[in-house]
């Protein structure tokens, strides 16, 4: 696996060495193969596309798809040009707007909680260190990938800017770490995921499906008193990207449970019809339907809990 990992890392690093135009033609011969030739995840794609925009016409539809496969192409290479890129083309091709109310917080003494989710280019939203006050430490919050040689890969390239990656499942330990150095922090947290069963404690109305979500970055604000921002990116041009702070709250803890959750996703929402195309269609996002979950789960003590089976009557 050594070897599989070098050979990845040499091949990524090879073709990250291109320019951008000479990556973008590549992406054009891999968008006739992904769409036309495999096929990739079409079925998934399509049904996503048209249950959360059954307002639209057939031919909008078809459009959206179309566009979603060129720039679900254009990330893919975006991502492998971010191993070698300099400060300097990162900087002009990822431009954050709104700083200057993160660096408030920072300067207050209070960390942030940045929501932002799987819309344009999220892997190059790592150059964020670059624009926020050198006060913080920025990081995201990742999924560790099974294949250990390719999630070192990733840490890597999230990790070259100056951000720490933190693993999902050690995110409240490691940001309570940095509380008690008095050390502020600002975080992306990736929110909008889908949930395992027992981890679903919310619901709410988003692109017209009742969805599943995760609340886990919301009790995390409100425990440790940060601000919670949401990032809204635009895409400008080809390889060009802008990113936006809006500011939510700097006062979590005044909210009533799951609202900062549906703020977020509303936001996430305007984001997304916007310009459609640049989500990420690709996931089975609403795998887990209310129905089944009310059969075979309940709620006990705010815990998530499998029902018994019955059991079956002897006569």
């Amino acid at each position: 696996m050594i070897i599989l990992y070098y050979l990845v890392y040499t091949l990524w690093f090879g073709l990250s060495l291109l320019p951008l135009r000479v990556l973008y033609w590549l992406s054009d011969v891999l968008f006739f193969i992904v769409f036309y030739v495999l096929h990739y995840r079409r079925r998934t794609v399509w049904l996503n596309i048209v249950t959360s925009f059954p307002e639209r016409e057939v031919e909008e539809h078809r459009d959206i798809e179309r566009r979603f496969y060129r720039w679900f192409c254009d990330y893919l290479v975006e991502s492998v040009k971010l191993m070698t890129m300099s400060r300097e083309e990162i900087q002009k091709r990822m431009v954050f707007k709104g700083s200057e109310a993160v660096d408030q917080c920072v300067n207050d003494g209070q960390s942030c909680v940045i929501y932002l989710g799987h819309y344009c280019n999220w892997e190059w939203v790592t150059s964020l260190p670059f624009w926020i006050s050198d006060k913080a430490q920025c990081g995201q919050i990742y999924h560790v990938l099974e294949n250990k040689e390719f999630d070192n890969i990733f840490l890597r390239l999230r990790q070259r800017f100056g951000a720490i990656c933190i693993p999902m499942a050690e995110t409240l330990r490691r940001i309570l770490q940095y509380k008690q150095k008095n050390q502020p922090v600002v975080i992306g947290y990736i929110a909008d995921q889908v949930p395992h069963w027992n981890n679903i404690h919310h619901w709410c109305q988003f692109l017209h499906h009742d969805t599943p979500v995760l609340t886990g970055t919301e009790r995390i604000a409100k425990k440790t008193g940060h601000a919670v921002f949401y990032l809204d990116i635009n895409r400008v041009k080809r390889g060009y990207y802008e990113a936006e702070f809006r500011l939510i709250t700097r006062e979590p803890e005044k909210y009533a449970d799951y609202e900062l959750t549906d703020i977020y996703f509303r936001m996430l929402e305007q984001s997304i019809r916007r310009n459609p195309s640049y989500w990420l269609w690709t996931h089975n996002r609403w795998k887990r339907t209310h129905e089944v979950f009310d059969r075979r789960f309940e709620v006990i003590d705010g815990k998530v809990r499998e029902r018994p089976e019955p059991t079956p009557i002897v006569i």
